[in-house]
């Protein structure tokens, strides 16, 4: 859709200019654009290992290029990307938020087109962080080269960070930045590009527990089950017995609990993320991701090692699962718990009716896709780090697809449509548009 005969409520006619303008110059370097998501793809970055350097040169070489200031800031030998321009007059400080690192791609999945082809084929762009979340840290960096363009029409400050570790809990990468750079990129509010779905934005998210259970017995050989409890069957017994924490009623805050009996939102929430998501959208779930005991079939393991991640709906803390917890393994003294506390944070909420969230909604709608809801998020993003803090923060990226999958891709109109959403919601925000 063209930027021509956009305006926004109170803007001079220079400004309101400068905002038809931007969305008609993204529109204009549509292909640019697309050709700098390929390149971004196809420099591989999955985490773990963890080695971000060629996606990183990707979007500085990209940043330089473009006169957009920058610096590297690395954590751990992780590069984060940190940039920042004021504009003349006073007003807010946005961040724009990404992450640069991706999930490992296992060698047994079969691709239409290899996983870091950054093919552009069938009107999509293929490949591993195509959707999660390439296309979303794209939409930061085109937001600020562009925004840095017509700086001279806005108003605050507009920080980009695009880090190298969100896949692994963020600890070098967003954590890192607020803790050691403090206001510099705390801004008064945070727009993220995660996927998500371009009819919905997300407001708040679960919190996560991760906790591995380490179960020890003698061991012996299998024709001598009288000589020692086999931990595989201890872990068995234990899984059931977590299972009741899906149980637990949390004590969800009546906005929340009002948005989440909505049907329009629950059905926005069974359409982004799958049918049965808003049923379990306040709720306690428990996943036992890794099970590892024994090494041989005829032998009764000495060791086993289960880690299990549970989310946690706005309303409980770790405190009361841990509680619910410490009386569960009263009955199994075989058992020892440990806590993964890098990738173990609290739920996380802002404000629905936060001037930047309804600026993402009208922007989504001038640009031809009315009626975005604002949803919970299942899973975790950056944008709990920067809650912690204090900073309003809200989601607005491409629909998931097939984020973590064989065949992951993101079409070419979704990834226009977030980049102008994104560019739009910015300038305004930083135009003093931010009451719609």
């Amino acid at each position: 859709m063209s930027g021509a005969g956009m305006s926004g409520d109170g803007m001079s006619g220079a400004t309101a200019s400068a905002r038809a303008a931007l969305i008609d110059a993204i529109e204009r370097d549509r292909d640019d654009i697309i050709a700098l998501l390929s390149r971004f793809i196809a420099a591989p970055s999955p985490n773990p290992p963890g080695d971000t350097a060629a996606a990183t040169a990707v979007l500085t070489d990209y940043l330089t290029q473009n006169s957009a200031p920058f610096r590297i800031v690395t954590a751990n030998g992780l590069p984060n990307i940190v940039g920042a321009f004021d504009a003349p007059a006073a007003g807010p400080h946005l961040v724009l938020n990404g992450h640069i690192d991706v999930f490992p791609v296992p060698e047994d999945e079969a691709w239409t087109h290899p996983p870091f082809s950054g093919a552009v084929v069938d009107g999509a762009v293929w490949g591993r962080g195509a959707t999660d979340m390439k296309a979303g840290t794209l939409a930061s960096v085109i937001t600020y080269v562009y925004l840095n363009r017509v700086k001279a029409e806005l108003g605050g400050r507009l920080t980009l960070t695009a880090v190298s570790d969100e896949e692994t809990g963020g600890k070098w990468g967003a954590l890192y930045l607020l803790k050691e750079l403090g206001n510099e990129v705390r801004g008064d509010a945070v727009l993220n590009g995660e996927p998500s779905n371009t009819m919905t934005l997300r407001f708040c998210e679960k919190g996560t527990l991760r906790l591995t259970f380490t179960i020890r017995a003698p061991g012996a050989h299998g024709a001598y089950p009288n000589k020692s409890e086999n931990p595989n069957r201890i872990a068995g017994r234990l899984m059931q017995r977590l299972d009741a924490l899906e149980d637990l009623v949390p004590d969800t805050p009546a906005p929340l609990a009002a948005a989440l009996a909505d049907p329009a939102v629950r059905a926005a929430v069974d359409a982004a993320m799958g049918d049965g998501t808003a049923a379990i959208a306040d709720k306690v779930t428990v996943n036992v991701g890794v099970l590892r005991g024994g090494g041989k079939v005829n032998i009764i393991p000495s060791l086993c090692h289960m880690e299990v991640d549970i989310r946690l709906p706005i309303g409980i803390d770790r405190a009361a699962i841990l509680a619910e917890i410490d009386t569960i393994l009263s009955d199994f003294p075989q058992v020892t718990l440990t806590v993964q506390e890098a990738a173990s944070n609290a739920s996380s909420y802002s404000d629905p009716g936060h001037p930047l969230a309804k600026l993402i909604a009208r922007s989504s709608a001038e640009l031809g896709r009315p009626g975005v809801v604002a949803v919970p998020s299942l899973g975790a993003t950056d944008c709990k780090h920067f809650r912690h803090f204090g900073v309003p923060s809200f989601i607005y990226g491409v629909p998931a697809g097939n984020m973590g999958r064989a065949d992951e891709r993101v079409s070419v109109e979704d990834v226009m449509h977030v980049v102008k959403t994104h560019a739009l919601t910015a300038f305004d925000y930083l135009t003093g548009g931010a009451e719609p």
